[in-house]
């Protein structure tokens, strides 16, 4: 993610914001362009400041839950992220609401990602057997939510955005990580290895590092929670689900991944540099001057992460929190994040990245 500055004033913004906080101009994230802009009035939508041609919100913006923009020419409808829900919970209900709005801030900044690197988004209707659909969906008194993905489909528990419930999952389950974001992040890279993976060409080069996917899911699912991880996990997984399944390694590395690069981007857009005070280890310093979306060599990637998350981890140590990075990336984990990274890439169009040195 980037930081935004607005157009009328050159106030810094957040992704998220629906108005300047210090000229007061309201704002709306225009995907064809990355960038917020600063709208004027005009109705029945509204003109931005430095150019011509009227402008329409996603009709999610009438309930808060969306500030982007719809395509030029497009005056009514859902935006390029929100075209992609299915179901959403009884909005009628406070909380569900209140939730349902959680859960959008979280999938609009998946979608930022996912549009940087112009990865396939066709929707249902665009696609009946592998479109992506986000069903958004409140547990019954008959049964609770399971969040999950088939064939395009994913669902997200709208428990998941009630904190204290999803921290006493998180604990429950022994994660040192939950949030929405992830996810989202997570669920998506099951989709993406179904179009990238399997359906790309890759499942053999893939299978070199994640494992044969053929294996049984079920069984490895309920092998995992009656045994737990593999006691080596750490030297070989991301994080203790990924060790349930093939499927479950690649979700996860995929989610970390986009954690990786989108945080990287942050740290880049605040010309954060690393350079301890002290240690002679010239591994221990970076400088983050670079596109993380664009960047093929991965090696630099890494190169900045590694010192930048131990740095921010130290920072939050500090103040009495959790690390913000909770996990370590051995270098079998690295290389599978490698092999994400020439995903992307490739779909990207980067003729370097056709092989398998990023």
């Amino acid at each position: 993610m980037k930081i935004f500055s607005c157009q009328s004033c050159g106030n810094v913004l957040y992704f998220e914001n629906r108005s300047c906080g210090r000229c007061g101009h309201k704002l709306g994230y225009d995907p064809d362009r990355d960038t917020l802009v600063a709208l004027k009035s005009d109705r029945p939508g509204f003109r931005t400041v430095e150019r011509s041609g009227r402008r329409f919100f996603c009709s999610n913006a009438s309930q808060d839950a969306c500030n982007w923009l719809l395509l030029e020419g497009q005056d009514d409808g859902f935006c390029l992220a929100c075209r992609h829900n299915g179901t959403v919970p009884d909005l009628s209900i406070p909380s569900n609401l209140i939730g349902w709005r959680e859960l959008e801030a979280a999938k609009h900044s998946l979608f930022y990602s996912l549009l940087r690197w112009r990865l396939p988004l066709r929707t249902r209707a665009e696609d009946s057997r592998h479109g992506l659909v986000f069903n958004f969906l409140a547990d019954t008194p008959a049964a609770k939510v399971m969040t999950g993905h088939e064939n395009g489909v994913v669902t997200i528990a709208l428990a998941e955005a009630d904190e204290i419930e999803r921290e006493r999952r998180r604990v429950e389950m022994g994660e040192p990580y939950r949030t929405l974001l992830g996810h989202f992040r997570h669920e998506v890279g099951h989709h993406y290895w179904d179009l990238l993976v399997r359906d790309g060409g890759e499942l053999a080069g893939c299978r070199l590092l994640f494992g044969d996917e053929t294996l049984d899911y079920q069984a490895a699912l309920e092998r995992h929670y009656r045994q737990g991880p593999p006691s080596d996990w750490r030297d070989r997984f991301v994080s203790g689900y990924a060790s349930v399944h093939p499927w479950e390694d690649f979700a996860e590395t995929w989610a970390h991944y986009l954690h990786i690069i989108d945080t990287l981007e942050m740290a880049g857009n605040f010309g954060i540099r690393v350079a301890p005070a002290v240690g002679a280890s010239e591994g221990m310093a970076a400088r983050i001057d670079f596109d993380p979306y664009a960047i093929i060599d991965f090696d630099r990637v890494v190169a900045s992460w590694l010192p930048f998350v131990f740095a921010m981890n130290s920072v939050n140590r500090a103040i009495g929190s959790k690390d913000l990075y909770p996990f370590v990336l051995a270098p079998p984990v690295i290389e599978k994040l490698r092999f994400v990274h020439r995903l992307v890439r490739r779909r990207k169009g980067d003729p370097v990245a056709e092989g398998y040195a990023a």
